[in-house]
């Protein structure tokens, strides 16, 4: 005698009824954290060098004359000089000594790593807070965080995040710059809104005029950008 199969037991209206609502609660705190992330974004932890980190950078800086610190005038200055600059520069009554021109010597290199450059950031923490740049092969990101006016309609008083990544390299004996994109709270700017200068090689494009890249152009030797390294040479 043949038996009749087992019906397939579903979901009770009460099972139903609490996924339901399950999801409907899941998608409520959900949505609620991410408009709090996307409105109220927490500020960017800034980068804090080591001693051996400080020191190397330190060194680096020195030999940019423009970061010399100058003498105290007094004994009751509110903080000492953090980069003293060499007793030869400056006479015994505190002035600087007069000095010829010359280039002989003169290092055209310039390198920092990605930690250096956020740690000089750090220097003003409420910078630090709001700008952070990555460097990865032939890629300078930098990340924002933009307070909108408060009299601004709808996101006044509101921070915005922002986001652009550029390729930066030295390709056929000329730099190359290239503005890969543009986002605002995750959302990818159109390139008409960017002038139609997303994906185009801004030298190659306004190097040929005179301005700014073509001067910029002339006066590089060589870019290099790696994974957390930047390095750039300068013609003489």
């Amino acid at each position: 005698m043949d038996t009749l199969p087992e019906k397939k037991r579903g979901f009770s209206g009460l099972q139903v009824l609490g996924i339901v609502v399950g999801v409907m609660l899941l998608t409520v705190v959900v949505t609620i954290f991410s408009i709090k992330a996307w409105l109220f974004p927490h500020p960017f932890k800034p980068v804090v060098l080591d001693q051996k980190e400080q020191q190397k950078l330190e060194q680096k800086l020195n030999r940019f004359e423009s970061f010399a610190a100058l003498p105290e005038q007094n004994a009751q200055a509110a903080e000492p000089a953090k980069t003293p600059p060499p007793e030869k520069d400056f006479a015994r009554n505190g002035r600087l000594n007069p000095q010829a021109y010359s280039e002989e010597g003169a290092s055209r290199e310039i390198s920092f790593t990605e930690r250096e450059i956020n740690g000089m950031l750090a220097k003003n923490t409420d910078l630090a807070r709001k700008v952070a740049i990555d460097l990865a092969n032939d890629l300078i990101s930098l990340r924002m965080l933009v307070p909108v006016d408060p009299d601004f309609p709808i996101l006044g008083g509101k921070i915005i995040r922002a986001k652009a990544g550029a390729e930066l390299a030295y390709r056929n004996s000329k730099p190359v710059v290239i503005l890969k994109g543009v986002s605002l709270m995750g959302v990818p700017i159109p390139n008409a809104w960017l002038g139609g200068l997303k994906n185009i090689d801004l030298v190659q494009e306004f190097g040929g005029n005179e301005g700014l890249w073509k001067s910029f152009s002339e006066g590089v030797e060589t870019i290099k950008v790696k994974d957390g390294q930047l390095y750039i040479k300068l013609k003489e």
